[in-house]
């Protein structure tokens, strides 16, 4: 565990959380319980509330993130970047019951912020601390979860006063969204409704 890299870190304000995961990245999840963290890619997670804020996100019984995240009634969403995407398709297929030391072998480094007791991936873009709303029906039926958010924190060389920059950062930076089989895109480039001409009438 490493000490936090808050040169370019800083707190988001929570009414604006849920631009962090609006646009429908790849998302890292985070646990710990007992001594033991663990980090699964989850591909499956979006905002569903402003205030408070919160957001799901589904998880396989299978996993042991999702054991952790049970146990101890928390877990962080974090949005990582173009560079980590080796890490991230590394995290999605690697058990930490097949390998209790996954998390080395995948290159993940966790580090503590703030009072938050849930380490955050280094590296990433974005990050969200949420606290479990248990819902044991649609934990078991769905395996979706769902978590309030109190606290968010975002790099500001990529997420300043309340929005994406991603067209005024390095194309590294670009956020992850995974398709199948291990394909992924990076976001594009911006587009303004604004700026969009009507389409043409159709013709009677």
């Amino acid at each position: 565990m490493t000490t936090p890299p808050t040169s370019h870190i800083a707190p988001v304000e929570l009414a604006k959380a849920y631009r962090l995961i609006n646009h429908g990245p790849t998302v890292l999840v985070s646990a710990s319980h007992g001594g033991v963290a663990n980090v699964m890619a989850a591909a499956w997670a979006c905002a569903l509330d402003f205030a408070p804020p919160k957001v799901t996100v589904v998880l396989d019984k299978s996993t042991r993130t999702r054991a952790l995240v049970e146990a101890s009634g928390r877990f962080v969403l974090q949005v990582p970047t173009v560079r980590q995407l080796a890490l991230t398709q590394a995290v999605g297929n690697t058990s930490l019951a097949d390998d209790a030391d996954k998390l080395r072998r995948c290159g993940v480094t966790l580090f503590r912020q703030d009072a938050e007791p849930t380490p955050l991936v280094e590296g990433c873009a974005a990050w969200l601390a949420c606290r479990l709303v248990p819902e044991p029906h649609n934990q078991q039926a769905y395996d979706l979860f769902i978590g309030e958010v109190e606290a968010a924190w975002a790099d500001t060389r990529v997420f300043a006063h309340g929005h994406w920059r991603f067209e005024e950062a390095g194309p590294e930076w670009r956020s992850l969204h995974h398709v199948a089989g291990g394909h992924y895109y990076a976001i594009g480039a911006p587009l303004s409704a604004q700026d969009a001409t009507s389409p043409p009438s159709p013709s009677a």
